[in-house]
């Protein structure tokens, strides 16, 4: 799941290892994630969340009386020097090409090979840990990153909106896509 709307998504941003608080949007957003699990009865075996102050706040607006574990390898993407930079910044997606690629290496950050990595490799220790549903609240560049990682031909790519849920299956070390919810909708 991601976070809720934070201040610097509002202000459209570059958000990445550098951190803002939610809006009262993102406490709402956070809000339906939480009604929308009451709803359909679902119940978590765990709860994990990045680092990160927006996703913590989320995790404990989404499931305030769980215990959660916080875990580094959930945190966004480091988009190094262009961290709380205008969004307007963000460099052109090179031709044929889905995201960064490896464009903030030279910027003191991160590829989005080793972002997808990262991801893959908490997830997967995540789930070899865990056998019934687990939360896991990140961020919109990592979850990008892990969904190019693991997107089957079938799928349909999320939104990756503030507090979309995206329902994975976990089967023999791969993951698959079951299915995008926005609660907010």
């Amino acid at each position: 799941m991601r976070h809720g709307q934070t201040l610097f998504n509002q202000l459209k941003r570059i958000q990445g290892f550098c951190d803002s608080p939610l809006t009262e949007l993102g406490k709402d957003q956070a809000k339906l994630a939480r009604n929308y699990f009451i709803i359909n009865g679902i119940d978590f075996s765990a709860v994990f969340s990045s680092t990160q102050e927006r996703a913590c706040d989320t995790v404990e607006l989404v499931c305030p009386d769980t215990s959660y574990e916080r875990i580094k390898g959930l945190k966004e993407w480091n988009f190094g020097l262009y961290e709380g930079a205008p969004e307007y910044l963000n460099p052109p997606h090179k031709p044929g090409e889905e995201s960064y690629g490896d464009y903030f290496l030279d910027y003191q950050g991160e590829s989005v090979n080793q972002v997808a990595q990262r991801m893959t490799e908490t997830l997967t220790k995540i789930m070899d840990e865990n056998e019934d549903k687990v939360l896991a609240v990140s961020h919109g560049g990592a979850l990008y990153a892990f969904y190019l990682k693991w997107r089957q031909e079938k799928d349909v790519q999320p939104t990756f909106s503030n507090c979309c849920i995206l329902v994975y299956d976990f089967n023999d070390g791969q993951f698959f896509l079951r299915e995008s919810i926005d609660p907010g909708k």
